[in-house]
């Protein structure tokens, strides 16, 4: 029988556990792998195991499943409709294995996959979608190609003949990360695949326009005409205009919607307007810019906190916001975005208000991208260090002793 078994390919089905008794034999890294998805199935779990891993145990302290503290008897698969056997006793394994062919459960073990009536097949989901993978016995295999298929679901690059669901006119704004089109959210991705109009700013990833279809309407928000608007407000109606139209609209920004990107003031417009609007957060350039550049901006015994400022004003000027000889007082890590025309004044900021002159001082240009470059200096040189190195935006600045501590400043 079972060599004849052996001949035939798996069928693949999809079981519904919901309210449905499950039996799990042995709570090891495999049970811990495994009962979250019967979990989420809805199944009604039975775990029995002398002992379980913390996360097992947690499961049961959480009254998701229920644990019998002792080993396998005789018996312990009546009325079940599936069993998972992973115990560490090859002896009580194919006894529950027997008992499981006696009682027509479809039974799954760890260690014996000749042995059992079913095979775990390597698993994932994206957008509604479940996606299950058997390659016999191979399941490094499986897991491989289980995630091909889902990140080309998940991404957008994997297009799947079908009609395209309705869809709810809206705006999404999108974070599309620090500039390495690597680094947009996997749902960001995807809602770019999607869409009818994107908006995209000139900081965003633009390697990621390129992969859109044609049929897809890319707009260059820095070239809206804005006539008697001020420039976000036009933006603003673009968004309303395209959205009322019964498009799915993508303002793909830089960085984070909410991080100096106006986000807010969008989101704001857009529900004055009716308008469904998403928010999809994006990787902030204050943090992945100094780490792509070797710098943490905290570290233990250096720095235990980071402050994130605009400098797209200068210190002295009536419109800022920043409070400059509070900032001058910490001594943790500075964050500074848009600060390169006024480098310098900051920097003379900070050291007439208290920091040190010396404090160590990085401006990443053009962060995470194939141009990336780093320039380091002082506070005291700061300033003329952007001049004579003609560092221009987009770039972030990093003031602290955590630009000394990387890997690139050991390196030098």
């Amino acid at each position: 029988m079972a060599e004849h078994v052996a001949e035939h390919a798996a069928y693949p089905v999809g079981l519904r556990l919901s309210g449905r008794r499950v039996v799990v034999l042995g709570a090891g890294q495999v049970a811990q792998r495994r009962l979250p998805s019967l979990i989420a199935a809805g199944a009604d779990i039975v775990l029995i195991s002398p002992s379980a891993t913390p996360s097992v145990e947690a499961m049961a302290d959480t009254g998701e499943i229920r644990w019998e503290r002792r080993r396998y008897q005789d018996g312990d698969l009546d009325g079940a409709w599936y069993a998972l056997i992973s115990t560490d006793d090859p002896e009580a394994n194919t006894a529950a294995s027997r008992e499981a062919e006696a009682r027509r459960v479809w039974c799954v073990r760890s260690d014996d996959a000749e042995a059992a009536t079913a095979w775990t097949p390597a698993t994932g989901r994206s957008e509604g979608v479940t996606v299950a993978v058997l390659t016999g016995q191979d399941p490094r295999r499986s897991a491989a190609v289980r995630d091909a298929i889902v990140e080309g679901l998940r991404d957008g690059s994997l297009a799947a003949p079908h009609h395209r669901r309705p869809h709810t006119p809206g705006v999404a704004l999108v974070g599309g990360g620090p500039g390495d089109p690597d680094l947009i959210t996997v749902r960001g991705r995807r809602l770019l695949a999607e869409a009818d109009v994107v908006i995209a700013d000139r900081l965003g990833p633009r390697d990621l326009l390129a992969e859109l279809p044609p049929h897809v309407e890319v707009i260059d928000a820095a070239k809206i005409p804005y006539g008697r608007f001020m420039a976000q407000e036009a933006i603003n109606n673009a968004l309303i205009e395209h959205a009322k139209a019964g498009k799915a609209v993508v303002r793909l920004k830089g960085g984070d919607p909410f991080v100096f990107g106006r986000g807010m003031e969008e989101a704001q417009a857009l529900a004055e307007a009716g308008i469904p609007c998403t928010v999809v957060p994006g990787i902030s350039s204050t943090i992945s810019v100094p780490g792509a550049a070797g710098i943490p901006v905290t570290h233990r015994g250096v720095a235990h906190e980071f402050t994130v400022v605009s400098g797209h004003v200068a210190p002295d000027d009536e419109r800022s916001l920043v409070d400059w000889p509070a900032l001058a007082k910490l001594r943790g890590t500075l964050v500074v975005l848009m600060g390169v025309e006024n480098s310098g004044a900051i920097a003379a900021a900070l050291v007439a208000h208290g920091r040190p002159a010396g404090t160590p001082a990085a401006v990443i240009q053009e962060g995470t991208t194939a141009t990336q470059r780093r320039v380091d200096a002082t506070l005291a040189t700061l300033g003329e260090t952007v001049r004579a190195e003609g560092v221009r935006p987009p770039a972030v600045i990093v003031i602290g002793d955590v630009v000394t501590v990387g890997p690139a400043a050991t390196a030098k």
